[in-house]
């Protein structure tokens, strides 16, 4: 016995320095998703009524079309109060948002009954830019003054662990004097397409969300899983692509991607950040890396004046548009509109409560037969309802009544 003792605190030692190593909080060793049953399970995540900065709730239910739920008494209470979701392999990913403190990584995943059970939860950097790309969560940490870096994390979305990063020089991206702020990220073909709106680089913090070049669309073309900057696809027929935590890139069935530009900031300072180009879509051609220069969907003409706010393909070319009125600069209540991008045609939805204060914009869930598209309105009565849109007839029926709660985003999982 006295022989083997220095091999067992040997491996003793090991076995603890990998544990102090990874600080990733492994849950209750549930079992792995199996096959799909083809049965679809909704998450609905609900912000409490009645409360500031209070963290989401998430709710489950098999039926978007009929019902109610509740957040009182039911629900996964989230920690901290801004989190953003998304789904990849067959997982629901919970991101924190920490305004400069660290964030976290929360995975979750169906079981055989139905029921969301959370996998792993990690800390990670605050991120402003999350998105699948392969086997990937890619996330950006894009700064907005100071440093000229951009740091990006590639977390593996089945082991829910970060197994690649680097740095990007957003000054030297830019090249005008001004840093490169992307707006989101996506997956095209094996690269990925980030649009990115320039911010001035005075590093005086009132200034942050100005710029001097307003009348400008750049995507910056990365290789992947290396990150490498193969080139920058510029316009100059509108203004940026997406906003601040905002996807303004679409790829459809036939591998087409379309650019949706507000012309405007969300951020906005009355009278110098609204684009004097009109806020339109644009359109990147499969397997191009150039802008399509013979379309232009000018929406804000067929809008009579709006401009594109947020954007959700619903399929076949149809998106639904949450757009705003050139006064309001991305801020107050929105309208909801579908475009289809094949015939440049545009509907205003109709169906809709008048008094309209919240809607679940960038987390709206298309249907699986991309007829249609459910969103979830929270009124000034503070009822929150999800709503079906049709995608041809633009009109919305009301579904699932969520009691307690304003609705921030929809998400499904197979089990």
């Amino acid at each position: 016995m006295k022989k083997n003792q220095p091999l067992l605190l040997a491996a003793l030692c090991i076995s603890m320095l990998a544990l102090s190593c990874n600080d990733k909080e492994t849950i209750s060793p549930e079992p792995e998703p199996g096959e799909s049953q083809g049965k679809t399970m909704y998450i609905i995540a609900s912000t409490p009524v009645g409360s500031q900065n209070t963290a989401d709730y998430l709710l489950t239910t098999t039926d978007l079309n009929q019902g109610s739920i509740t957040t009182v008494g039911n629900g996964k209470e989230q920690d901290g109060s801004f989190r953003y979701y998304l789904t990849h392999k067959n997982r629901f990913f919970s991101l924190l948002y920490g305004q400069g403190n660290p964030g976290a990584v929360t995975t979750y995943i169906a079981n055989e009954k139905g029921e969301l059970i959370k996998k792993s939860n990690f800390q990670s950097e605050t991120v402003q830019v999350q998105t699948a790309v392969q086997d990937d969560i890619l996330m950006i940490k894009v700064p907005r003054s100071g440093q000229p870096n951009a740091n990006w994390y590639r977390v593996n979305a089945e082991r829910s662990e970060i197994v690649g990063e680097g740095t990007l020089d957003i000054v030297k991206l830019a090249g005008n004097g001004e840093r490169a702020h992307f707006t989101w990220a996506s997956q095209v073909g094996d690269k990925v397409f980030a649009p990115y709106q320039c911010l001035r680089n005075d590093g005086i913090s009132k200034e942050i969300w100005s710029s001097r070049y307003l009348d400008s669309t750049w995507v910056a073309v990365f290789t992947y899983p290396d990150m490498k900057l193969e080139k920058v696809i510029k316009d100059n027929r509108t203004g940026f692509i997406g906003s601040y935590y905002n996807n303004g890139l679409a790829q459809d069935e036939k591998g087409d991607v379309y650019g949706f530009s507000p012309a405007g900031s969300e951020h906005a300072t009355p009278g110098n950040q609204l684009s004097s180009k009109p806020s339109a879509i644009i359109r990147i051609k499969k397997g191009s890396t150039e802008f399509d220069q013979s379309y232009f969907f000018n929406v804000q003409e067929k809008s009579g004046g709006y401009h594109i706010k947020a954007q959700n393909y619903i399929g076949k070319g149809k998106f639904l548009l949450e757009m705003f009125s050139e006064k309001g600069q991305l801020k107050g209540v929105s309208k909801l509109a579908v475009a289809d991008v094949y015939t440049q045609s545009f509907k205003w939805v109709e169906g809709l409560p008048q008094n309209i204060t919240s809607i679940s914009s960038k987390n709206n869930l298309a249907s699986e037969d991309g007829a249609s598209i459910f969103s979830g309105i929270t009124t000034s009565n503070t009822e929150s309802r999800i709503y079906r849109i049709d995608a041809a007839s633009a009109i919305a029926t009301p579904g699932l009544k969520v009691e307690g709660g304003t609705i921030t985003a929809i998400n499904r999982l197979k089990y």
